[in-house]
């Protein structure tokens, strides 16, 4: 009866070295040729415009949203012009009418992300 479960137990022990043995493997490693002291270059600023270790309930300037949505508004104009370029002698006139029309949705939100004034950083 429980030579049955063999497979199992060896499956799950197989599972268990290769998740754990890579990070005891690269924690030793960096315990060895790495450098055990904060670089102040590591600490400072970065991308975010404030310091790292602060008050993690400190209110964001509403810019940083602004921005994430205009990333997020070319991320899926890129996402979906690809596939559409890829396409276009398929689906005609009527797939080029609808990625006009879509773009002239994004074209809206970056307009209005440019009247926020998303894109002036001070």
């Amino acid at each position: 009866m429980l030579e049955n479960y063999f497979p199992v137990l060896m499956f799950i022990l197989v599972g268990i070295l290769v998740g754990v043995v890579p990070v005891l493997v690269g924690g030793g490693v960096s315990r060895l040729v790495g450098v055990h002291r904060p670089d102040a270059e590591k600490l400072s600023p970065y991308e975010c415009g404030f310091e790292a270790f602060e008050d993690a309930r400190m209110k964001f300037d509403v810019r940083y949203y602004l921005v994430a949505i205009l990333f997020i508004l070319f991320d899926l104009e890129i996402a979906f012009l690809f596939p559409w370029a890829v396409v276009l002698q398929e689906i005609g006139f009527f797939g080029f009418m609808a990625m006009l029309v879509f773009l002239a949705i994004l074209v809206v939100g970056f307009v209005y992300e440019w009247m926020k004034g998303a894109l002036d950083w001070e």
